[in-house]
């Protein structure tokens, strides 16, 4: 496989603008993990909104310079803005966009946050299948629930500038790496047996191909990669982006796992003990992950372990 340069970067920030979790009361504030403290004037206004979705602000600072990137858009029309607002984001540092995947709980927000990153034609990085329709989840031949569109053309009236890539693909001065397609080659993980879609007017498994991360290398500790539902796997996620960067040490993986409900609970302790392998400095469960499998994690993995939630910055130096 050929590799992909990806530059060593002195700092990677993330903060969640959606999560399925928010706990005000937290104060286990790190040097690690910032917890989210909306306060005006000196008054608690507001709560963080949380939501079954995903968006995240990634920023990673070099040699002095920092990059911006908004990997995915979150469920709701207002529910990750709201709370960029709450926290009082500046959305126009953002200088390209990432789709880990075509599902709504993930391009949702696309309206709102476009709105308050204010420009026109940043890249807009996706794997092309991330348009396909119809999809949805078959639960019975009677019962099937549809999944919105997403189409190239709502992108670009909200004024993004499409690049779709089925490779891997470096963005922000090669300081991030959208992993594209992602091979699968575990054993175990087999994706989601409901998801359908219309290939040639015909039902067909979908595989949800278009599923990707992102990828940072943090100087001297290692990749640190971020999912959005990880459909592809999350081990055959991490595995790729080792074998395309070239660097087989991991300091972070966080993201959705998507290891909850009947299909998945059976490969939680699977996916944990080939966390283990990897040996992370931290791994942090977010979105669809499910409680079992966070709770599972945490567990067995309690010094690695980052509860996230949505408003948490999490600081990797």
């Amino acid at each position: 496989m050929s590799q992909t340069k990806l530059n060593a970067v002195d700092k990677v920030e993330i903060l969640t603008l959606q999560d399925n979790y928010i706990e005000m009361t937290a104060m286990d504030n790190s040097a690690v993990i910032g917890r989210a403290m909306p306060l005006k004037d000196g008054e608690i206004r507001a709560s963080i909104l949380a939501e079954h979705g995903f968006s995240a602000l990634v920023k990673t600072t070099a040699a002095g310079r920092t990059h911006t990137l908004l990997f995915d858009f979150g469920f709701s029309e207002n529910g990750a803005a709201q709370n960029a607002a709450t926290l009082g984001v500046d959305m126009s540092e953002v200088e390209a966009v990432a789709l880990s995947h075509g599902h709504s709980d993930h391009t949702g927000g696309m309206e709102k946050l476009t709105a308050l990153i204010g420009k026109r034609d940043i890249s807009f990085v996706v794997h092309p299948s991330a348009f396909k329709s119809p999809r949805y989840l078959k639960l019975g031949e009677e019962f099937k629930i549809n999944f919105p569109k997403l189409t190239r053309e709502m992108v670009t009236q909200a004024g993004f500038s499409v690049v779709e890539s089925e490779k891997p693909y470096p963005l922000l001065n090669n300081s991030v790496l959208f992993l594209g397609e992602i091979p699968r080659s575990t054993d175990f993980e087999k994706g989601w047996p409901i998801a359908h879609c219309l290939k040639d007017g015909k039902e067909a498994w979908d595989a949800i191909e278009d599923d990707t991360s992102i990828v940072m290398n943090l100087k001297d500790k290692g990749l640190v990669i971020v999912s959005g539902c990880a459909h592809a796997g999350i081990v055959n996620t991490v595995r790729h982006a080792m074998a395309v960067t070239g660097i087989d040490k991991i300091h972070a993986v966080m993201g959705g796992f998507h290891l909850s409900g009947p299909f998945f609970e059976p490969i939680i302790d699977r996916t944990t003990k080939e966390f283990q392998n990897l040996h992370p400095a931290f791994v942090i469960p977010t979105h669809c992950t499910g409680r079992k499998a966070i709770m599972a994690m945490e567990k067995q993995m309690p010094d690695q372990f980052i509860l996230n939630m949505a408003g948490t910055k999490l600081t990797f130096v």
